[in-house]
């Protein structure tokens, strides 16, 4: 293992570079707009060759007076759908399809534990993107009260496995974007990560989880990136393993927590009663896309955009006019650019990126939380909320809710998810709950779950007096919901369960807990 002055060493050097890549321009929505234009220009012409630049035209684009609003005349907006035969042609071993050159790599990414998985291709200028993006954010740790020689010490990153699936007829290489990502880690960051690559490639999460605990006392770990959900397995384990009153008692320099992919407050009762002293959260918004922002000040609301970092930002703004009652784009809709934005409207997001992904819808939607600063915060997803009678009810509001109530019964409710029903001409939301408490009734939760999305959400507050009718509960322990993502296939890495239930998953979910016993109200 190198000595703590050769590692501080290493890290002063990667730091001073780091401080040159992290915001040489003031940050605020003209001066974004210019580099975000300057961005879109060098991917068309990068790409102007492939076979997705001839189709469409990249290098009128890049001659036209106004390069944007050629852009969104010449380049449709697209879906997994639409641009997934482009994309596995280039899985199949084709050079030259979205991006130049040959990709090798393939996210597979599903969201959630909701449908199939898909292919998204990870370009070698996508994976530096991503290690650029995670050196700016080590940066920002800097300049928080963290000591500083507590950045020598170790990093713990729970990823997915870096043992990819081969295809053999494309030679391309598919698996999680952490697995993909942590294979590709700089040699000067491996000497800080945790666990080895032997660890890391384990396939199994449970064995990966196990030898984990394992090498845990042979670690100094100062700070840990993953999903809450199994981040909070992982710590119960080392705990239980080695009789522990906090996680401290093992790692007593663990400072802060970089997580992302779901809201962390349903977590943060149950995750801080693991701690032993205060740590600091840090979000992260890694899609299987790009890296798209992360918070870069200690108390900051939201997470900054990552400009100059191979990445186009789009918005469309999330209402009736560019969205069905399904959450489907319209063909009609309107993009908006960084310079048009405002603050707390939800917009869904579009990525054109460094890997050919063009104006590429997510299925994320975001709201700008401060534009001198062009911070987001995300709220949701296109296919993920309620709206059966006009009651726009989002994940963020659900988050909120879900998070009011865990602290009024003083419980940790770090799981549930939502399906909405109608009986008799009238609508209602059946929630399933995580909740381990055992001496608290269906009807207080009903009432003030009710009274604190009524309270969040003025759509909904009206609907609950006319249309929404019902609003029903099932209490479950935590543990089912585990048990649920394990029996489909999606346990462990950067698997989360779904928010709000296709008509499928619900279908799946209700039988798992009618074989269980379970009866559903």
């Amino acid at each position: 293992m190198p000595s703590t002055s050769y590692r501080k060493k290493i890290l002063n050097q990667i730091f001073n570079t780091g401080k040159r890549l992290a915001s040489p321009f003031s940050l605020n929505q003209k001066n974004a707009l210019k580099q975000q234009t300057k961005t879109l220009k060098k991917l068309l012409t990068k790409a102007a060759e492939t076979e997705y630049g001839k189709t469409y035209q990249f290098t009128e684009i890049i001659e036209a007076k106004f390069t944007l609003r050629k852009y969104q005349q010449n380049v449709p907006i697209t879906e997994y759908k639409t641009i997934h035969h482009w994309w596995q042609r280039a899985y199949n071993g084709e050079e030259n399809i979205t991006w130049p050159g040959k990709i090798e790599y393939f996210a597979l990414s599903s969201g959630t534990s909701e449908g199939a998985s898909k292919y998204i291709p990870v370009s070698e200028d996508m994976i530096k993107s991503i290690t650029k993006a995670g050196l700016r954010q080590m940066v920002s740790l800097i300049k928080t009260d963290i000591p500083k020689d507590y950045l020598a010490k170790d990093y713990l990153m729970m990823s997915g496995s870096t043992s990819l699936y081969y295809n053999n007829e494309g030679k391309t290489y598919a698996g999680d974007l952490s697995g993909i990502t942590s294979s590709n880690v700089p040699g000067w960051f491996e000497r800080f990560s945790k666990p080895s690559h032997d660890i890391r490639s384990e396939k199994s999460w449970e064995n990966k989880i196990n030898r984990i605990v394992e090498e845990a006392p042979e670690w100094d770990v100062v700070g840990i990136a993953g999903v809450p959900a199994w981040i909070q397995i992982l710590f119960e384990k080392i705990i239980a393993k080695y009789n522990l009153k906090t996680i401290h008692d093992i790692w007593p320099n663990f400072s802060f927590y970089v997580w992302g992919g779901v809201a962390i407050n349903p977590y943060k009762k149950s995750l801080n009663t693991l701690f032993e002293k205060p740590i600091m959260y840090f979000e992260t918004y890694l899609a299987s896309e790009g890296f798209v922002a992360f918070q870069a000040r200690k108390e900051a609301e939201g997470m900054r955009l990552n400009f100059r970092n191979g990445m186009f930002f789009e918005f469309v703004p999330f209402n009736e006019h560019n969205f069905d009652e399904s959450g489907n784009i319209k063909p009609n809709a309107i993009a908006l650019n960084i310079g048009q934005v405002e603050l707390n409207q939800n917009y869904a997001i579009l990525l054109t990126t460094c890997s050919g992904a063009w104006r590429y819808l997510i299925g994320d939607t975001i709201k700008f939380v401060n534009l001198d600063l062009c911070e987001i915060k995300i709220t949701g997803r296109t296919k993920h909320y309620l709206s059966l009678c006009g009651e726009h009810l989002s994940v963020e509001n659900m988050n909120q809710a879900i998070a009011e109530l865990s602290d009024y019964l003083s419980t940790a409710m770090n799981e549930y998810s939502v399906k909405g029903f109608t009986e008799n001409n009238m609508h209602g939301h059946r929630w399933f709950i995580a909740c381990d408490k055992k001496d608290i009734s269906t009807e207080t939760i009903e009432a003030k779950l009710d009274e604190f999305l009524i309270n969040c959400n003025d759509d909904y507050a009206t609907e609950r007096k006319h249309a929404l009718k019902y609003l029903k509960i099932n209490l479950l322990p935590s543990e089912e919901f585990i048990n649920w993502m394990q029996e489909q296939g999606k346990f462990g890495s950067q698997n989360k369960f779904p928010r709000v239930l296709s008509e499928e998953k619900y279908e799946e979910w209700v039988s798992f807990l009618k074989k269980k016993g379970y009866k559903i109200h």
